[in-house]
């Protein structure tokens, strides 16, 4: 969601990198630049003001070290101030003993309440709780239905009344909760498309009837500067506990995530970077500003890393890596733990410098499927021994997966020169990075599989092109 402003900071950066020293002048064109990028990005005024000026407070009184540039002092302080902007770090849901703990999330509607209700009970039911999804959505159709979904979905308890007062609903859900000895009831409250006495009035009235422990407000990112404004007047009228940004995978500029902390004092908790059920992570403002700048975000990458391998065949892989002897199946694993992490695009972005690259690269689409029918038109042997796929070979596996023989030659070729490549790193030391390798996965590999798989598509669409325009003659 941030490519427009990395790359606008990025250019601020490139600009000051060829001077000499940072002086007062140059951090002056340097913050006209940061500024426009920000107010482009939507983000509060009084937000954007506030953190150019602290900037060029640290930038002027920032000393250059002889080994640094201008250029990578300012990444450094613009780094330091976004983490202050948007931190500090405060992900922790606050449980009480005996419970249950009662979270209760507001909105507008169509931010995503209800399905964040779901995501955040199936994080919580994966840290060992045991949560209860509450219908109190009386006022948009299907609200109640949906949940009801989502919890079958997500193996968790929806408790749901056939009524109209959402008050009544909340009190019932939490003795249901006491005598079926749940630690957590999540409470979805109505919305709707703006901010009305009637909304407030409703929410207001189940906040004091049951006291919720925690009031997280869930806002829609793709919505900017409206997300901020909604924000501020939940803020002023309910004890908001903490926010939860949704939709940051969208086509959001990103101006929310950089002001609402700001503007309410009250912590980002959780964001939503997907639809599905688990595409929800904590929100820690050091990653968020490492992925604004380009950075990278090698932490959450390890993280998810670690989650999705088992550390005995990640053992296994790393000795097949080492000794050069890691085949097809292991790439089809590989391959099928990234869609799980979700997907090359998206974990490439995590890794420094290799955001701006992707602009052009649909490394998640039709191509995956496309090289998955090439490994399975394989023989077990051919997978395990790929140096035996010659051409007669490589005609009867295109034959088998619908494509050319020159698209499996193109994937047998790149397979190699990433097997070489993974040979020759698996055994070195690159400390996070290194942590990946052992984890069973490398994404430089990856990515150049992915480029593979990226023609094989270009070529099946340029033959359609072809078939089409054929067709069109003979008429």
């Amino acid at each position: 969601m941030f490519e427009s402003l990395t790359e606008k900071f990025n250019s601020v950066f490139r600009s000051l990198s060829g001077r000499g020293r940072i002086t007062e002048a140059n951090i002056s064109d340097a913050m006209r630049e940061v500024r426009k990028a920000l107010l482009e990005a939507d983000v509060s005024y009084n937000v954007v003001k506030k953190f150019c000026k602290d900037v060029t407070q640290a930038a002027l009184g920032a000393e250059v070290i002889k080994s640094l540039h201008p250029g990578q002092v300012m990444v450094k302080i613009v780094n330091e101030e976004l983490t202050k902007l948007m931190g500090p770090v405060d992900t922790r849901i606050y449980y009480v003993s005996p419970g249950p703990t009662v979270i209760m999330l507001a909105g507008l509607q169509g931010c995503g309440k209800t399905t964040t209700a779901a995501k955040l009970g199936k994080y919580i039911l994966a840290n060992g709780r045991k949560p209860l999804l509450v219908a109190d959505d009386l006022q948009r159709p299907a609200a109640v239905q949906q949940l009801i979904v989502l919890g079958e979905q997500t193996n968790i308890d929806v408790y749901s009344e056939d009524s109209k007062d959402s008050v009544r609903v909340a009190k019932n859900a939490i003795k249901h909760a006491r005598a079926g000895s749940y630690d957590v009831v999540i409470l979805d409250t109505a919305g709707r498309l703006h901010i009305d006495e009637d909304m407030m009035g409703e929410i207001a009235n189940v906040a004091k009837a049951v006291t919720p422990h925690q009031i997280y407000l869930v806002c829609d990112a793709m919505t900017g500067q409206d997300a901020v404004n909604s924000a501020k007047e939940f803020n002023e009228r309910l004890e908001l506990d903490g926010v939860i940004l949704t939709k940051l995978d969208g086509d959001a500029r990103g101006g929310a995530a950089l002001s609402v902390k700001a503007v309410t004092g009250k912590p980002i908790k959780f964001i939503g970077i997907g639809e599905k059920l688990d595409k929800i992570e904590e929100f820690h403002p050091d990653r968020m500003a490492g992925r604004i700048l380009g950075m990278g975000d090698v932490v959450t990458l390890v993280e998810k890393a670690q989650e999705h391998f088992e550390a005995e065949e990640a053992a296994k892989l790393q000795q097949k890596m080492a000794k050069g002897s890691f085949g097809f199946d292991d790439f089809l694993k590989q391959m099928q733990a990234v869609k799980k992490m979700g997907g090359v695009k998206d974990l490439m972005k995590m890794m420094p410098g290799m955001g701006g690259q992707l602009d052009d690269l649909d490394l998640d689409g039709a191509e995956l499927g496309q090289m998955e029918a090439i490994v399975y038109s394989m023989t077990h042997r051919e997978r395990r021994e790929p140096d035996l796929i010659e051409s007669s070979r490589r005609r009867r596996i295109a034959a088998g997966a619908g494509v050319e023989v020159q698209d499996v030659s193109s994937l047998v070729k790149t397979f190699k020169r990433s097997r070489d490549m993974l040979k020759a790193l698996s055994g070195g030391s690159f400390g996070r990075l290194g942590n990946l390798l052992k984890g069973g996965l490398n994404m430089g590999a990856m990515s150049q599989m992915m480029s593979s798989g990226k023609k094989i598509k270009q070529r099946s669409k340029r033959k359609r092109i072809i078939k089409r325009r054929g067709k069109i003659k003979r008429r």
